[in-house]
């Protein structure tokens, strides 16, 4: 049967103790007031107070057992937060600003540290890591030509104090400072240095710039490097400048075309010149020489010439004969006794001379066989001159 059932019957099965029997073993619900008593009492115990006493003392007794565990907690926990708040740990990565009431301290390395709690105001900053910051924007060029450039900053704290306490807001300070570095040095070039060669001498120069603004504003940064992202026109002249561009381009391909051909054909003409003047230098030595051996030749001659006049000058008479009769196939000889123009025909001769003794002994005909056959030549119209006017000379008598 339930223990909620109606009827007369004993409800002793009521958890609560709430039926109309006897109430010797029943339990109710937990009184709260009763346990913290309970837990107040233990605790002054273990504090090493007294517990409550039942009668009139009990109440009073417990209220103040009670309130010196209340404070020796209270004194335990603050205690813990004091030990708590006075040790940190700085990272490898870390430099920590100390601050007391507000005034620097001192600046601590990466370990563990004591601080005075609720006295100093610890700041944290790390100091080996690269931060990154860009700058994007439109701005005039020295020729009064806009230009779009984003440019990316990389850079490091390098003094901790100077960063916490100098400027209120270093990320800021850096932004303007690369923008104002960054117009100047864009204020001071033209477009075509921007656009073309010139970038990497504009990072270098807003990258100097740059740190020296830092430095005079104390914001304990160093910059690592300065990249320009890209440098273009404005939109609507994108395509104006593209062709200028591809202009450039090709102006410079042809200098490098000049460029080569001049390479190629300036060794080859200093290579004639020096030829020239190799052969100049020959010529003027076979010149000089063949003058030297003619002079020669000539003092030998005259000094032939001294001891035997009579036979010399008929053997040079012979060799001029043989020198003038060697270039021309005719003779028109104009003798003294008579007016008859006497004809020798030097062709038929030679040719007669050639057939009839034109070989030497080897069987070969040579420059030698020429120079006989031509003296040869001479001896006959010599003796052909000898004997014309001997008959002259008969006839006339």
């Amino acid at each position: 049967m339930a223990w909620n059932e109606p009827g007369g019957n004993r409800n002793d099965n009521d958890p609560w103790g709430t039926g109309g029997g006897r109430r010797g073993n029943d339990q109710g619900p937990p009184d709260l007031d009763e346990a913290l008593k309970k837990g107040l009492d233990k605790l002054n115990k273990m504090l090493g107070g007294k517990g409550g006493k039942s009668g009139g003392d009990s109440g009073s007794g417990g209220n103040a057992g009670g309130f010196g565990a209340i404070i020796a907690l209270a004194a335990i926990l603050v205690v813990g937060y004091i030990v708590y708040q006075s040790f940190y740990t700085v990272d490898e990565q870390e430099r920590a600003v100390v601050l007391r009431f507000g005034e620097y301290s001192r600046t601590e390395d990466p370990g563990l540290r004591f601080k005075v709690p609720l006295i100093d105001d610890v700041r944290k900053v790390r100091v080996t890591n690269v931060r990154s910051a860009e700058s994007a924007g439109q701005m005039l060029t020295q020729d009064e030509n806009l230009v779009t450039v984003d440019l990316q900053v990389q850079y490091q704290v390098s003094n901790a104090r100077d960063y916490v306490l100098n400027v209120r807001d270093s990320n800021q300070a850096l932004a303007f400072a690369t923008d104002s570095a960054l117009r100047h040095e864009v204020g001071s070039a033209t477009l075509d240095d921007v656009l073309t060669e010139g970038r990497a001498e504009l990072a270098i120069n807003v990258e100097q710039r740059l740190q020296a603004f830092l430095q005079e504003y104390g914001a304990g940064l160093r910059i690592v490097r300065v990249n320009v992202e890209s440098t273009q026109p404005p939109g609507p002249v994108q395509d104006a400048f593209r062709e200028v561009q591809r202009a450039r381009e090709d102006e410079q391909r042809s200098i490098e075309e000049a460029e080569t051909y001049r390479n190629k054909i300036v060794p080859e003409a200093r290579g004639r010149a020096q030829r020239l003047i190799e052969e100049a230098n020959a010529y003027k030595s076979r010149v000089v020489e063949t003058a030297r051996g003619e002079t020669a030749r000539y003092l030998d001659l005259l000094a032939v010439y001294s001891d035997a006049p009579k036979v010399t000058r008929e053997r040079m008479y012979i060799q001029a004969l043989e020198n003038v009769m060697s270039n021309t196939s005719k003779v028109f000889v104009d003798t003294k006794s008579s007016n008859n123009m006497m004809y020798l025909p030097l062709d038929q001769m030679i040719k007669r001379n050639t057939a009839t003794g034109g070989r030497d002994s080897s069987g070969n005909s040579g420059s030698m066989s020429g120079q006989v056959d031509i003296q040869s030549l001479t001896d006959e119209v010599l003796r052909e001159l000898r004997n014309r006017q001997a008959t002259n000379s008969r006839t006339g008598r």
